[in-house]
């Protein structure tokens, strides 16, 4: 790349795009948005407005958009059944994609994007924003360093207990979503939890899922429950909780839960890792960082004192648009992706049969 700054368009206007993706493009002198794309139109003029740009740079069709407008990379941020689709059709004009999560709505098309990435040399990577926390970067370097001895075992979590978002929309239609709470919140902390392990391959899954609040209608008291539009009488065909027990290639496994409502005393999301040699854990009384090891013969407690830093989502951004540049090398990729979704779309089908599901 030259000096010139990359060029982007986003497709998908919506809340997690103006909440937490656009304060990374705002005033970046390597990266400028020049076409924004979203089936309200009015929603992506809006987007564009923000940063000065006019209504001719907007679009309804992603497909318009990448025929006419020359660009570097675009930023997905649409509902999750479109992730692929996009993604694919950017990857073949030689477009690199980033991309909210869930990678996709099942493993078929997650390979389908890890193939057109590829096949067309190009960078697709997928939000993973708690890699980025300052918890989560000090336990990889903890680990790394050796401090946490084998880890084997693992838990993974997201509890709401009044939190779905869009109700009757998007969100809890399958068909465009892949999925309720397990493919919406588990994706953040289950990828966490096997960043942090080292990235170990899934080999079987056992699950459950349960829809208890559909006709629900007590007030959200989970302030992520503002993502997506609510349709009144609408669809709710996706769970709201979801149970699973993963097993690993080298030996570790991990348990899993996240519920999008659940008669809880109150919201949290967590990890928990067990060494050898040290534990850590989000999952406190305090609800702060904890590390548990021995010191001298006895047990020691480390509360680690980490200031908070900048938004995960903001330097997911920014690594993507460095590996781009040819800056750092990729901490996500594709495959990692695919792994993902084979959990998920395992944990389904376990809750469908009953049983064990190999991978």
């Amino acid at each position: 790349m030259n000096n010139k700054k990359l060029k982007v368009g986003i497709v998908g206007c919506g809340g997690i795009f103006s909440s937490v993706h656009f304060p990374y493009y705002i005033d970046n002198p390597e990266v400028e948005i020049v076409a924004f794309c979203d089936i309200i139109l009015s929603r992506a003029e809006g987007s564009a407005s923000r940063i000065g740009l006019p209504a001719s740079v907007c679009y309804e069709s992603y497909e318009e958009m990448l025929e006419k407008v020359e660009l570097d990379a675009i930023d997905i941020c649409t509902p999750n059944y479109l992730h692929s689709i996009i993604a694919v059709a950017a990857l073949n004009k030689g477009i690199h994609v980033f991309c909210e999560k869930p990678d996709a709505v099942s493993v078929a098309e997650a390979m389908k994007m890890k193939d057109a990435a590829e096949k067309n040399g190009k960078h697709l990577m997928v939000m993973r924003n708690n890699r980025y926390n300052d918890y989560s970067k000090f336990l990889k370097k903890y680990i790394a360093d050796g401090k946490m001895g084998e880890i084997y075992t693992a838990r993974a979590g997201w509890h709401r207990r009044r939190g779905i978002p869009g109700k009757g929309g998007w969100f809890t239609t399958k068909a465009q979503s892949g999925g309720g709470p397990l493919i919406d919140l588990g994706v953040h902390m289950i990828d966490l939890a096997i960043w942090l392990m080292g990235n170990p391959k899934p080999v079987s899954v056992t699950g459950a899922t349960y829809r208890k609040f559909a006709d629900n209608d007590a007030g959200a008291d989970s302030a992520h429950a503002k993502f997506g539009d609510a349709v009144s009488n609408g669809t709710f065909d996706v769970e709201d909780l979801a149970f699973g027990f993963i097993r690993f290639d080298n030996g570790c496994t991990m348990q899993i839960e996240f519920s999008w409502a659940s008669n809880i005393e109150y919201e949290k999301n967590y990890i928990d890792l067990r060494g050898t040699k040290a534990g850590a854990t989000n999952d406190t009384r305090d609800g702060r960082f904890k590390i548990f090891t021995e010191e001298n013969g006895v047990t020691v407690d480390y509360v680690p004192n980490l200031a908070g830093g900048e938004w995960g989502h903001v330097q997911n951004l920014r690594h993507f648009y460095n590996v781009v540049l040819g800056k750092e090398e990729p901490d996500f990729v594709p495959e990692q992706g695919v792994n993902m979704v084979r959990i998920l779309e395992a944990m389904y089908k376990s809750a469908e049969l009953g049983e064990e599901v190999k991978l």
